[in-house]
């Protein structure tokens, strides 16, 4: 009875796969404009959402911010660190907060600029059910209930592939054994956002997925429309501004030139004409010594949308693109190998002005990255940075750590068959032979890198380590592949120049082999005079 006083708490029920999902409102969160616990068997995700009461200035996009994030309570353990306390979102973070975002964004009201922000914490985990549906089902049903203009709700499901049939939300032990990993997100009557990783699987089997996954997860939006009915606030209303006056008084002026602007070729004169159509709009629309009749910003917005119209009636009318290829060509492709002396492998891909340089490290067990996960921790073996440098796109920028829409990009290269699979296959054998470890560091830069030139090039890079190409072997692989034969049976690669002279567990690496202390007391204290110490032995 005082719970009840207390909260007006509503409940939703349903089974769901063979597991009970329950969806719960008004009891936790209570001053976010909407926040719902979903649990599903034991996992459990709290997401609220909140939205500012007016339109942020100055934006012409839709300010939406989603973040997931994982607490390690959530699976009864403690955070590694000194501090021993969560700090920058882990990949898997950044990746789930990507995944919510994509089936939401395009489902809100055009003209929303209110500053939103969607928190999704994972608050328990029965390291049975991954809780990132759960997260998309729970964000789902507290945009609904917030009164935000939000077209939802969304629906979503995990789809495997076991035994020539499909499975519905497959456990994680399940899921080391299917041949297909499938996300499928969706209203009642369409699918807004795929993502998978099959082994090798028709398209037959890969449509009927997305087909049952849109099929299994109608059951979760009716839940969250009957928890809606219950609990939701009323709608927020949008203010939408007229903008057909300006975009044809804008088409009589610059309609033309914009045409003639977009059908030059070469990237950066193109450019230069395009700047130059802006600048006479915007010296129509703001004349020198008078008030000006619309904002800046609406005008660069209005002027955005037209070129995007124009590019786009381009193709239409003329059956040619931007660059003056029809739709049916493709951009030139160059690849290279063996572009950089020293690396163990080196690739340069060119497609068109899309350019991506891909380079290989071949290391040891000792290289294994540890990820500290809420199913516990566990060694990844491939490692794949990608970079987005800012002179890539002819701009300047600041330089820092990997930036939150890198990450994303990484990912789908690291799980993409036709490159990361196939560049884990080079072998390098652990020193002392107690297993196999494949260990690759992948940079790239490019101009508009799209998921195919990446992984073109991670297999290239692959290739090259292992001497071979399109052309045949590489004679100037064979001294790295005799040094790492001989590594392996003396010794660490580094010690033979291929890592370079780094520190490794407290010792440095001299150029004789062995593994010295005095260095890394000289190095790391400033006080060891050189010549004390004595050398040990390397103890392979």
């Amino acid at each position: 009875m005082k719970e009840n006083h207390m909260f007006n708490k509503h409940t939703v029920e349903i089974d769901w796969g063979g597991r009970p999902l329950k969806l719960e409102t008004g009891k936790i969160a209570r001053q976010a404009d909407g926040a719902v616990v979903a649990s599903y068997g034991e996992s459990v995700v709290l997401a609220t959402v909140v939205a500012a009461k007016s339109p942020r200035e100055g934006v012409d996009f839709l300010p939406l911010t989603v973040d997931y994030q994982e607490k390690t309570y959530a699976a009864g353990r403690i955070p590694g660190g000194y501090f021993k306390r969560e700090g920058r979102p882990t990949e898997k973070e950044t990746l789930v907060s990507r995944l919510i975002d994509r089936p939401i964004r395009p489902l809100f009201a055009d003209g929303w600029r209110n500053e939103t922000q969607v928190i999704v914490t994972v608050l328990s985990h029965d390291m049975e059910n991954d809780p990132d549906v759960l997260a998309m089902v729970a964000a789902s049903a507290a945009l609904t209930l917030s009164g935000a203009p939000f077209k939802g709700p969304i629906g979503a499901a995990r789809v495997g592939f076991m035994n020539d049939e499909y499975v519905l939300n497959p456990t994680l032990d399940e899921m080391a054994d299917t041949q297909l990993e499938l996300v499928v997100a969706g209203t009642s009557d369409a699918v807004l956002m795929v993502e998978s990783e099959a082994k090798e699987l028709s398209e037959e089997i890969m449509l009927g997925a997305v087909m049952f996954g849109h099929r299994h997860f109608q059951p979760v939006i009716d839940a969250i429309i009957q928890l809606a009915e219950k609990a939701a606030k009323e709608p927020r209303e949008v203010t939408v501004v007229d903008d057909s006056a300006i975009e044809k008084e804008m088409l009589g002026l610059i309609e033309q030139e914009l045409r003639a602007a977009y059908a030059i070729p070469v990237k950066q004169d193109r450019y230069a004409a395009v700047g130059k159509v802006k600048e006479k709009a915007l010296a129509h629309f703001f004349p020198e010594g008078q008030e000006p009749k619309y904002d800046k910003l609406r005008i660069a917005a209005v002027f955005k949308h037209l070129e995007a119209k124009i590019v786009r009636w381009n193709i239409l009318d003329t059956g040619r693109r931007i660059d003056g290829r029809d739709v049916k060509t493709v951009r030139n492709i160059l690849a290279e190998v063996g572009v950089l002396p020293r690396a163990h492998g080196s690739a340069l891909f060119t497609r068109g002005e899309t350019q991506a340089m891909v380079v290989t490290t071949l290391g040891t067990g000792e290289d294994e990255q540890y990820i500290d996960a809420l199913a516990g921790t566990y060694k990844e073996t491939f490692l794949l940075h990608y970079n987005f440098p800012p002179y890539s796109v002819g701009e300047t920028g600041r330089l820092g750590g990997t930036k939150r829409r890198d990450r994303p990009r990484q990912a789908g290269v690291a799980r993409d068959p036709s490159g990361a699979a196939a560049a884990s296959r080079v072998p390098l054998h652990h020193p002392r032979r107690l297993r196999d470890h494949r260990v690759e560091r992948l940079v790239l830069d490019g101009v508009g890198v799209r998921r195919f030139t990446v992984a073109d090039g991670c297999r290239r890079a692959a290739e090259a380590a292992d001497g071979g190409h399109r052309d045949g072997p590489d004679p100037r692989r064979r001294t790295l592949r005799c040094a790492l034969r001989y590594s392996r049976r003396r010794g660490s690669s580094r010690r033979h120049g291929l890592q370079g002279g780094r520190h490794r567990g407290g010792y440095h690496l001299a150029a004789d082999g062995h593994q010295d202390r005095r260095h890394h007391r000289r190095d790391h204290e400033g006080g060891a005079r050189s010549g004390q110490g004595r050398p040990r032995p390397h103890p392979g």
